[in-house]
């Protein structure tokens, strides 16, 4: 195998390598997949990565989990997630913890969840709408956090807590240089962390007391025992909690602006979401059985999902050398797999570059062309534990909104997307809201 070329690429500068284009160039690898082809090297947070597109390299690197690599996270985000947390978990222990912690996410949980999203976006949606005019994205942030950190530890209006003010912080370190100094986002986020460590595990003991645990996530995780009996120690707890606060709401706030955004800019779209809500009744509340039935809603949120991932690609460590289309890949390189750029694959989607819903409807179904073709939520041991979830607040947002809203950009505004953490307008989605 050693007489094998490596990928095509550059390194880019000492150390960081092409880390800041990464992080700051929302066409990165469009420019390089250009230029290079379907998988090429360049050095990211200090490692040589080979950057693999398509669905062929989701396959395999989704099917050789465990045998050729192993899920790995840029140091700054594992730092900041935790040792104990899932996400950076590998192997049968990674399986069994993920066992635990899906408990929180099956159908009869989930349905328990829809009365509580509805109200809290009901809240969110009429405040909106008396403010008028608003810059949107900040406001879904706190949105978004107070579903997670009610749905999973119990506590209402957590964006005004002293934790959702620390998550911020938090969030904005984990995709960063780890260079642990107070001013740097890295050092400011590693003390955040600290922070937010501190007030769950005060939710924590607190909730230990209790006679009724309680069945929001938190409630479920401590009932909960491995396969040899054993509890989650305190500090898992925690890195768990802490991991469910940040899938509950950093990727789905992006999601979700992503819709609004994209909305605005349909309206033909809204116009039929607003026909197929006309057949509900709303003066009841939602159930399972009616979102099931918002069949052009599901396709509106599959394709928001394919234009604008909320996270572009996922990591893998090479642990044993593999070749994949004739190029050696060196044990020890890090692997990046790219949803983005999947998602605008010509050989899978039509007009990859047009927002289209049709394309997921019944008889089209380009998701379904090719294994691993439409991945937001990742694939294969790893796929997201939280993807229903996310899919049923995205689902009850959307309905709501659209039923009893309307809404239009503002003028003068930058909507160009911020790709880190999570994409994003850069101006933060300027908007005016009324009633329809």
């Amino acid at each position: 195998m050693q007489s094998l070329p490596l990928p095509p690429g550059n390194f880019g500068l000492p150390f960081i390598g092409e880390t800041i284009s990464f992080l700051t160039d929302g066409n990165f690898a469009k420019k390089r997949l250009a230029k290079y082809g379907p998988i090429f090297k360049t050095k990211l947070f200090g490692n040589a990565t080979v950057m693999m597109v398509g669905a062929e390299a989701n396959q395999f690197l989704f099917q050789n989990e465990n045998k050729y690599v192993v899920s790995t996270w840029p140091k700054s985000t594992s730092t900041l997630l935790g040792a104990a947390s899932l996400s950076v978990q590998t192997g049968s222990f990674h399986q069994k913890r993920r066992k635990l912690l899906f408990q929180a996410f099956q159908p009869r949980v989930l349905a328990s969840y829809i009365p509580t999203i509805e109200q809290i976006t009901i809240r969110y949606l009429e405040k909106w709408q008396s403010l008028g005019c608003l810059t949107w994205y900040p406001e879904l942030r706190d949105y978004t956090f107070d579903i997670a950190s009610t749905l999973f530890v119990g506590t209402e209006d957590g964006s005004q807590t002293i934790l959702g003010k620390l998550f911020e912080t938090w969030c904005g370190g984990l995709f960063t240089i780890p260079i642990t100094l107070p001013w740097t986002n890295f050092g400011k986020a590693l003390k955040a962390r600290e922070g937010m460590l501190k007030e769950i595990e005060k939710i924590v003991l607190q909730r230990q007391t209790e006679q009724n645990p309680g069945n929001d996530a938190l409630g479920i995780l401590l009932q909960a025992k491995d396969e040899e009996g054993n509890s989650l120690s305190l500090a898992e707890l925690k890195d768990q909690v802490l991991l469910l606060l940040f899938a509950g709401h950093e990727t789905l706030t992006s999601a979700i602006a992503s819709f609004c955004l994209l909305m605005a800019q349909h309206p033909e779209v809204v116009a039929r979401l607003c026909a197929e809500q006309e057949q509900f009744d709303h003066s009841q509340p939602l159930s399972i059985e009616q979102l099931k039935q918002m069949v052009y809603l599901e396709q509106v949120l599959k394709e928001v999902l394919r234009f604008i991932p909320p996270v572009g690609g996922g990591f893998r460590k090479v642990i044993k050398e593999c070749e994949f289309k004739g190029y050696l890949i060196p044990q020890g390189w890090t692997l990046q797999y790219q949803i983005a750029q999947t998602h605008k694959d010509s050989s899978i989607y039509t007009e990859q570059e047009v927002f289209d819903p049709e394309r997921f409807a019944p008889g089209r179904t380009e998701d379904k062309q090719k294994n691993f073709g439409y991945i937001p939520f990742g694939g294969g041991l790893r796929e997201c534990l939280g993807k229903e979830f996310a899919k049923l607040e995205m689902k009850i947002f959307a309905a709501l909104l659209v039923r009893n809203y309307q809404w239009e950009l503002l003028p003068e505004q930058d909507l160009t997307m911020m790709v880190v953490p999570t994409p994003h307008p850069r101006d933060g989605l300027k908007v005016n809201i009324g009633v329809r």
